[in-house]
């Protein structure tokens, strides 16, 4: 199981930078035009260093990835950043709001032992080679984790979530302070008491520790652990305690209940357009209309395998339910799915009901149905969330759901610790 460690992080100094300036989201998650506003607010901001701009005479020798590698170096140097005189965990809380009710995630940042996934580490999403090989070049150019694999583990007996709270309750003040996009404040503690960097590791020590966003990123650092050892010629055992052996963590626990799993809504290019929906779904789904008005995102909560569907072409409305066959061959974990079921069977491996040419992501149900109203897609689908234990079990039994399966709310800032691997 995880091998939890503290370690000496890299932090912007609260004196010499504001803090709301130079945080950024997860560099997944940034659209072009929010990359720029992020390099105008500060030329400090981590974005140019996680997130860094293509150039067009960007070479080998010349690239994001190396002006990287200067920026950390230049503003080390500058004192903007300080690394830690003795290793450290970093507590993490981000306060926030999900349907009008207001929601506390607490956390720590810790250093993680490296396994093999599967083996104390669960994932449960697919990822693509791209974007690995975009985090090993950052990585290898930096020698550093600049943002963290945000994961999560359950500990109902918990010693150390009373440390989080009376850090977040108490009159502690925070070391780093910052709003996200959405106005949800985030902040930020080092904890460097031997007592409390033990709860925290005795709270984790045989607990299987789960993935929530950052699958990219721990299996680039396996890479870059197993590159490194080929290079240094190691044999097993040897060189245990090396930083390549290990990756930077936010580990959240279950238990405190401050972690939200939200749906993420398909947006479709059809081959052919408009397309009758029923009849196109006939062979495995049952279909209903709605009216105009209706609530997609309302319509189908609490269904079990249902969908909401926007059709442009036919400017109409309806709940898409599975009929619940041809699934035998997946295993147990997978067949109830909805993303499963909707990638299988209405948009792709097996049945190919709506023959699509090109998929989208949207959390945001509004701006879902305006993407669809202007014309740039031919249909949304609307799906319920994948709930936390749906994820475990996925994960513990070795599957993968689809990319895109699960949005974990809220996202973990970037730039609030950073360390050198």
């Amino acid at each position: 199981m995880a091998e939890v460690i503290p370690f000496r992080g890299i932090c912007y100094d609260p004196q010499k930078v504001e803090a709301e300036k130079v945080m950024a989201p997860p560099y997944d998650v940034i659209s072009p035009a929010q990359k720029q506003a992020l390099f105008s607010k500060s030329p400090h901001n981590i974005a140019h260093i996680d997130a860094g701009q293509d150039l067009p005479d960007d070479n080998g020798s010349e690239n994001k990835y190396t002006r990287a590698s200067a920026l950390i170096a230049k503003w080390l140097g500058e004192g903007l950043l300080k690394e830690a005189q003795t290793p450290c965990l970093y507590a993490y809380e981000a306060r926030y709001s999900v349907k009008g009710k207001s929601k506390r995630l607490f956390g720590v940042f810790a250093m993680v032992k490296l396994e093999p996934l599967g083996q104390g580490v669960y994932p449960h999403e697919c990822t693509h080679s791209k974007a690995r090989s975009d985090r090993l070049s950052l990585i290898q150019a930096t020698g550093m984790n600049t943002s963290p694999v945000f994961s999560f583990y359950e500990n109902t007996h918990s010693r150390s979530s009373g440390v989080l709270k009376r850090l977040s309750d108490g009159t502690a003040p925070a070391y780093l302070e910052a709003s996200d996009a959405d106005g949800f404040k985030h902040r930020l503690w080092i904890i460097d008491s031997p007592q409390e960097i033990k709860a925290f590791q005795e709270d984790l020590l045989g607990k299987p520790v789960f993935i929530a966003d950052g699958h990219h990123r721990y299996e680039t650092a396996l890479e870059n652990q197993r590159q490194a050892r080929e290079k240094l010629g190691l044999a097993d055992g040897q060189m245990e305690d090396a930083p390549f052996n290990y990756v930077m963590m936010f580990l959240a626990n279950i238990a405190d209940g401050g972690l939200t799993v939200l749906p993420t809504h398909r947006l479709l290019k059809l081959k052919q357009s408009p397309v009758s929906i029923p009849e196109a779904l006939g062979e495995h789904f049952e279909t209903q209309e709605l009216p105009m008005d209706a609530d997609l995102v309302k319509s189908i909560k609490g269904m079990k395998n249902a969908f909401g569907i926007y059709a442009a072409g036919e400017k109409k409305k309806y709940v898409a339910v599975y009929d619940g066959m041809d699934l035998g061959d997946f295993h147990p974990s997978l067949r109830e799915l909805d993303v499963v079921i909707l990638h299988e069977f209405m948009l792709g491996k097996n049945k190919k009901l709506l023959d699509v040419l090109e998929i989208a992501y949207e959390m945001d149900p509004a701006r879902v149905l305006e993407a669809v109203d202007s014309g740039l897609w031919d249909a949304a689908v609307f799906l319920n969330p994948t709930s936390v234990n749906e994820v475990m079990e996925v994960a513990l039994s070795g599957q993968r759901m689809p990319p895109k399966s699960t949005y974990f709310y809220p996202k973990i800032m970037t730039g609030f610790v950073m360390c050198r691997v």
